[in-house]
């Protein structure tokens, strides 16, 4: 039997909706403070990234609005399903967010949610927000690809 790949990605949770809402520049990872619960509710497939974001407080960063309901099997000790969870990274890395941020109509959305070598990890982007006409242009662009392709296969 093959040994599993020690850098394979588990992939727990996407927010479909940021690259749809958002302009995203910069992609980061950060690890997660998570309690057990979370942990084995996350290893059962089981988040929502849609309405969360990150703040940025006291030179910390936390995760919030992000929903990990509770483990059925745990005690009564079980997790808040919507509290806020650290972010796990680098001072340089925080200042910089924090510079980035201050700019106007910048945002840090969480992406996804996986694990990394038994560890869990959070993709965030650095995005602006995307007006109205941007939305609309978007759609029309993947309409146009969607026709093409349809096109090319009935073409065959």
């Amino acid at each position: 039997m093959a040994k599993p790949d020690p850098d394979q990605i588990k992939t727990v949770a996407v927010n479909k909706h940021a690259k749809r809402l958002y302009f995203i520049d910069d992609v980061f990872e950060a690890g997660l403070v998570l309690q057990g619960s979370e942990v084995k509710s996350l290893r059962g497939g089981r988040s929502t990234l849609k309405e969360g974001y990150i703040r940025l407080e006291g030179g910390e960063a936390f995760l919030v609005n992000v929903h990990i309901p509770p483990y059925e099997q745990a005690n009564m000790n079980n997790h808040s399903p919507t509290r806020p969870r650290k972010l796990l990274l680098h001072r340089k890395e925080i200042q910089k967010l924090i510079g980035a941020v201050s700019r106007d109509g910048y945002t840090l959305v969480p992406m996804s949610i996986y694990f990394k070598r038994g560890k869990a990890k959070l993709e965030f982007g650095l995005g602006k927000g995307k007006k109205l006409h941007d939305k609309r242009q978007d759609q029309k662009e993947s309409d146009a690809k969607r026709d093409m392709e349809r096109g090319m296969r009935e073409g065959r």
